[in-house]
């Protein structure tokens, strides 16, 4: 199953599909697109960025543009919404929804939402209407799809909300929690150190270092070098691009300080990374 939801006018696009089409699995390694995933009958296992994922059943995950998916052919028991920022584009609508910093680019892992029965009837029925507009050719469809997405977005946000481990942490906090996750995803190439943020947001890096113990079990810096890992790995596995221009294009001025950095968190060399995966692939 395929739906699609296409202008010519603003080149927007939103599709509905299980992904047991070829067109579909496509649509995974597409880099310009958000994908929402929901492991609605089975666990799947989603490879995100050369890492592998096991998405529970009752479990939807929410990907950026940025990552690279993949899931073997016939997969069944998923359902997902693909769009890209012209239709929907989370930074832009950030008043409307905020689930900027918390469903994406909350982290350098992807967030996953646990639904319990309640909450799957509500998320089955919403998935319903989804489909229902497919039949709809009209003018106004494209509002309405986009209607339903900020509801499905808001309601997700809500219950990442009350998952997090300290649920009476202040709204402004929190805040300050997801501006955080936002300026590491627009700065992590050349920003990192905690100080750089602290800066940014009017905020001390010990005061930072104390709302992030309240809040997860990492640190500020651990998320800052979380990113700037990932995207190392990203870059190797899925570009032609040396080591070198990697740790140029990720801040450093010496590629040795990055095969530092890089063997430091992943436990092997650049090279050895690559090679590792490629051989396993």
């Amino acid at each position: 199953m395929r739906l699609n939801y296409t202008s010519l006018k603003d080149e927007s696009l939103f599709i509905f599909t299980d992904f047991n089409c070829s067109s579909s699995l496509n649509l995974l390694r597409d880099t310009g697109l958000y994908k929402i995933i929901w492991s609605k009958d089975y666990s799947v296992n989603i490879r995100v960025d050369g890492s592998l994922i096991t998405l529970k059943k009752d479990q939807i995950i929410f990907c950026t543009p940025l990552n690279i998916l993949e899931i073997e052919k016939s997969t069944e028991g998923m359902l997902s919404l693909v769009f890209n920022r012209e239709f929907y584009c989370i930074r832009d609508h950030d008043q409307e929804v905020s689930c900027n910093g918390f469903l994406f680019f909350g982290s350098s892992v992807p967030q996953v939402l646990s639904l319990n029965e309640k909450e799957k009837e509500s998320f089955s029925m919403l998935f319903y209407f989804f489909k229902e507009e497919f039949e709809n050719k009209d003018h106004i469809q494209g509002e309405m799809l986009r209607t339903l997405l900020k509801r499905f977005l808001i309601k997700s946000r809500r219950l990442i909300k009350k998952d997090i481990s300290e649920p009476e942490l202040p709204n402004n906090q929190l805040d300050i929690i997801r501006r955080f996750n936002i300026l590491i995803e627009q700065h992590f190439r050349e920003k990192h150190q905690v100080s750089d943020y602290a800066e940014l947001l009017f905020r001390s890096p010990k005061t930072l270092s104390n709302l992030f113990r309240k809040y997860s079990d990492k640190s500020p810096l651990a998320m800052i070098n979380e990113r700037i890992v990932l995207e190392a790995k990203r870059l190797l596995l899925y570009s032609d691009k040396t080591s070198e221009e990697i740790a140029y294009e990720l801040g450093y001025k010496e590629a040795g300080h990055f095969s530092k950095f890089f063997k430091k968190h992943v436990s092997y060399s650049p090279s050895e990374f690559k090679s590792k995966k490629l051989l396993n692939s």
